[in-house]
């Protein structure tokens, strides 16, 4: 559980490596978050949150570790974090049509419906994104 603002919420937790290979691992805890609150829906939209949040955090964090979460925030909605030990907000990029990185947090955005933000820490910042159908919506 993670308290938050409105109570307590479910939440999954996971201290990684900062390194290419969590990738998976963070994957993994947010598909099984998501299995176990029955939200299949938003399972390939999360995989690639996740995906795209912890990749930016590999490449452009500073320290040996980061933080991931995936939180219940009610029916049928969740939100993906990735936290790391940076204070230096994600900018978006313009790639080029040649170009193979460049395009995730676009992506982001596209699969949150623009419901993502960054959250600036003491020691670091929150990446985060919102998925699934909020209450009133």
């Amino acid at each position: 559980m993670v308290e938050t603002g409105v109570g307590p919420m479910p939440a999954y937790t996971e201290t990684l490596p900062r390194v290419a290979a969590s990738v998976h691992s963070a994957r993994r805890l947010v598909l099984l978050a998501l299995d176990v609150w029955g939200l299949t829906g938003v399972r390939d939209d999360a995989e690639l949150v996740v995906s795209e949040l912890l990749t930016n955090a590999v490449l452009h964090a500073r320290r040996d570790s980061v933080r991931v979460t995936a939180m219940r925030l009610g029916e049928g909605w969740v939100r993906v974090a990735v936290v790391d030990l940076s204070r230096e907000r994600p900018a978006a990029r313009v790639a080029g049509d040649d170009q193979e990185s460049g395009r995730g947090l676009d992506m982001v955005a596209t699969l949150s419906g623009g419901r993502w933000g960054v959250e600036l820490l003491p020691w670091g910042k929150r990446v985060w994104a919102e998925l699934g159908d909020k209450p009133d919506e």
